[in-house]
């Protein structure tokens, strides 16, 4: 078996579980499919596999998916995500027919952790005043949040806001870091062990574009992979922009797979 379809093996059979969903507000099963709702009224569909459906039965398993969330007034929106290499016939179609807008597609990359933290920049970055940390405040995270949304042009997402400082004051198992020059969060990201699998994500990534190019964003990396391969975790796994997929890759992760989110508002 080849590194990549030993990858894809391990994240069909360990990620695509109730474990993507271990997050979520609440869950219920539709058979193949885990329906989730998460805070702020937005539902996610997801599934380890369609196996032999095809055309009409897509079609009726998207509505009645579908039908479960609209009748649920409380719920804004509902992603379907979706994986290139399951091939489920006729999947496309039923979406767009009841509702749902693709959005843009993004690589599923996985790796060995070891690899993350070689070639790691941080020293040199240190010598420019640039450090990597570790945040557990309440105002350290906002900060984070806020600089989340300058890097991706976009409103700060309240919501997301709101789940991360639940997870902190909980005192779940997910970690934030942030990067800062003279003090100032530049760079950010999550690190989210999986309970009961081999992995890591690496989710959030985050840099203001005046610092993008530094090996900014390739030192917070490493600084996670080392936390969690402390933890006893052997694998990561991150959904990739194309702007952070290079980047991935010279650290040694490759691309599995693609995934495309389908997107229903009300």
């Amino acid at each position: 078996m080849t590194t990549i379809a030993a990858h894809l093996d391990a994240y069909d059979s360990q990620l695509r579980t109730d474990s993507e969903v271990r997050t979520a507000e609440s869950v219920e099963r539709h058979g193949a499919l885990f329906l989730a709702t998460f805070p702020g009224g937005h539902g996610f569909i997801t599934y380890a596999h369609l196996d032999g459906l095809a055309g009409a039965e897509v079609s009726t398993l998207v509505g009645e998916a579908l039908e479960i969330f609209s009748r649920r007034p409380e719920i804004v929106d509902v992603e379907w995500k979706t994986r290139a290499h399951d091939g489920v016939e006729g999947l496309h179609e039923a979406l767009i027919e009841h509702g749902f807008a693709a959005e843009e597609s993004e690589s599923v990359m996985i790796g060995a952790l070891e690899s993350l933290t070689t070639n790691d920049p941080a020293d040199l970055l240190a010598a420019d005043g640039i450090t990597v940390r570790r945040i557990t405040t309440e105002a350290d995270l906002r900060a984070m949040s806020a600089m989340a949304a300058v890097a991706f042009e976009e409103d700060e997402d309240e919501d997301r806001l709101g789940e991360m400082l639940g997870e902190l004051t909980a005192g779940s198992d997910i970690e934030f870091w942030v990067a800062e020059a003279d003090g100032k969060i530049v760079s950010a990201g999550r690190l989210e062990p999986v309970p009961g699998t081999d992995f890591v994500g690496i989710w959030g990534g985050s840099t203001l574009h005046e610092y993008r190019g530094r090996g900014i964003y390739r030192a917070l990396t490493a600084a996670r992979a080392r936390a969690a391969l402390a933890s006893g975790k052997k694998f990561v796994n991150s959904d990739s922009t194309e702007f952070s997929r290079p980047i991935l890759e010279r650290s040694g992760l490759v691309k599995v797979t693609e995934t495309t989110p389908y997107i229903w508002e009300r």
